[in-house]
């Protein structure tokens, strides 16, 4: 050594630099797939017999649940599983019309708690992860879903 003196360095600020230089260098993370463009969640759902296939799981799920079974007893469940079908395929963009009553009319009067809508919510959530709904189709249907919250619940 020719006697000069060496700069000390900071060996915590050495490995914050390298973080950071090796940070920027590497490419971001890819984003999450999106949907296709023009296609409907009913679409990306797989269709009518998708909604179907799901609603039918559903009102299983729901007929198995005594929080919320007895909510549905005096309901024809052809009925009850012909509306539901409308309904999902309607509100996810599908070609279906729904021709049951509105939400809050279909409602009134029978004192919905949040546990009961949630549950039923539940319901639809265990049917879409039985049949394997990727999450952001899952996500995107239980916000529809959470949308009618207040026209039910409390009337």
């Amino acid at each position: 050594m020719n006697g000069a003196r060496r700069p000390r360095i900071d060996t915590g600020m050495a490995w914050m630099a390298c973080l950071l230089i090796g940070a920027c260098a590497m490419p971001p993370a890819a984003p999450p797939p999106s949907p296709p463009s023009g296609s409907s969640l009913y679409q990306r759902l797989g269709g009518q017999p998708a909604v179907l296939a799901l609603v039918d799981d559903a009102i299983g799920n729901i007929a198995a649940d005594p929080h919320i079974n007895r909510r549905f007893g005096g309901i024809d469940p052809r009925q009850l599983r012909d509306r539901l079908a409308e309904l999902v395929c309607e509100r996810t963009g599908g070609p279906c019309v729904y021709t049951g009553r509105n939400m809050a009319d279909a409602h009134e009067g029978m004192q919905i708690r949040d546990q009961e809508f949630d549950a039923l919510v539940g319901a639809i959530d265990r049917s879409m992860a039985k049949f394997l709904v990727p999450a952001v189709e899952r996500a995107q249907a239980l916000a529809l879903l959470n949308q009618m919250r207040n026209a039910i619940v409390g009337h």
